[in-house]
This record gives structure tokens, sequence and C-alpha cells, in this order.
């Protein structure tokens, strides 16, 4: 008996080594918020389902996993290809010693109010954020919403509002300095205008962040969310735009 009973403890200590072995250390992660944009709504092709070995995924129940597409999980009916996975893999390419650690906290449809400090998609973030740096350092956060606030009235107020948002995110994070990546909405959105103009000036009211231009980029037919391939290429414009906030010259 005694001979089992060990033989048993020592199986289970040999899986929870094995189990810690194969968990993602020293991340370097990004925290993906915002609406449907954010969260993906491309045809996933089989392209996105091919894992790069150093970017990993914080899942809906809190583990880590290989990031394929769809990362979010808001409505997964329609989750689909998004901007972060080529973001990711473009800043693992570039630094070869790095891993990187992916966020999901996006959720479609939502405005710039729902994300209050205060309010459920911000607690959830932070929640999510900070358990996530238990394994790594937040280096980042990837920002693409405005669709919900595109009426000049609620855009005249947006780049206030989202300061203010971004400040309290930084300092419940603890990382005052993060880079901010924020994405223009796309232009074949209808009523862009007065939204991607706000946006524009987020760079000069928020430190360290940086504007990506959705110029040139399509749409999936809907004239609301990006076709899977330019998707692909917004995840590259925000990696470009990373990088050059976190150049060590900046």
């Amino acid at each position: 008996m005694r001979g089992c009973v060990w033989i048993a403890l020592a199986m289970a200590a040999f899986s929870l080594t094995r189990a810690d072995e194969t968990t993602p250390r020293n991340l370097k992660l990004f925290l993906l918020i915002g609406q449907s944009n954010m969260a993906g709504r491309g045809v996933v092709e089989p392209q996105d389902k091919v894992p790069h070995p150093r970017v990993f995924v914080l899942t809906k129940e809190l583990t880590w996993a290989p990031a394929v597409d769809p990362l979010h999980f808001d409505k997964p009916e329609r989750a689909g290809v998004g901007l972060a996975s080529s973001f990711a893999r473009a800043v693992a390419e570039a630094e070869s010693d790095t891993t990187i650690g992916l966020i999901p906290a996006a959720f479609g449809g939502t405005s710039l109010d729902e994300w209050k400090p205060g309010g459920k998609l911000y607690a959830d973030a932070v929640a999510r954020a900070r358990e996530a740096m238990k394994k790594g350092k937040l280096a980042g956060i990837l920002w693409h919403q405005g669709e919900a606030d595109s009426a000049p009235d609620k855009a005249a107020s947006y780049v206030e509002r989202f300061a203010g948002m971004i400040a309290q995110l930084r300092s419940d994070l603890g990382a005052e300095d993060v880079p901010v990546i924020v994405g223009e909405i796309g232009h074949f959105f209808k009523e862009n205008a007065a939204i991607n103009a706000a946006l524009a000036k987020v760079p000069a009211r928020v430190p360290r962040c940086a504007l990506v231009s959705a110029e040139g980029l399509t749409d999936k037919g809907d004239k609301v969310h990006f076709d899977s391939a330019s998707y692909r290429e917004l995840g590259r414009r925000y990696a470009r735009a990373w990088s050059a906030l976190a150049s060590p010259r900046n």
C-alpha cells in the first residue's frame, strides 16, 4: 500500500513539474482592448491556425495556450482573425529572444464610456492583465475602438475621455510608462471623419502613444470590419508603431 501511495505521489509531482515546464515564462505582454475590430471579425484561414513557437495567448479560463485565431471570445459565433496575431508574430520575428503573451479583453459593439474605470469591461481587463503579469511584464496596450463613438458629439469629447481612462489603466497596472498604440477606424466606415480626427489628436494628449493609419485597408463587405488580409496588415503596422515607441532612443 505504501508503495502504491508513493508511486501516486511521485506521478502527481512529475505531472505538475511537466506542466510547470511547459508554462511560458518571462513574457512580453500586450493587453488587447477596444471593440470588435480589436477582437477580430475576419475569416479564419489555414495560415491563421499555425502557431508561432514564441507567441502565446491568455485564454478565457486564464491559462496559456499557443496563439491561433480567433484569440478573442467576446462573441464566439462572430470571433475571427484580428490584428493581434500578426502584431505578435512581427514583434517576435524582430526580437529573436522574446516570447510574446497576448491578453485578449476586447468586446464587440462597445463604446468608450463602457470602458470607464469601475465598469465591468475595465475591471475584467485589469484582472486579466494582472493574472498575465504573473508570467511577465506588460510591454504595451493595443487599442482599437471608435465606431461606437463616431457621432460628432461623442467624437468631440473622445480625446479627453480616452486620456483619462488610459491614465487610470496605466496606474492600476503599475505601468505608467507602457506604450499605447491606437488605430484609425476603417476609412470605409461611413462616419469615420469625426472619430478619426479625434484619434489623430490622441498621441498629443497621451504620453508614449502612437497612431496607426488605416489608409488603404479594405472591409469584409460590411463597411464596418476589416477583411482578414487587412487585419494582418494592420497588425504589422501596430508592430512598427510599437517598436518605434519601445526603442531605447525613445
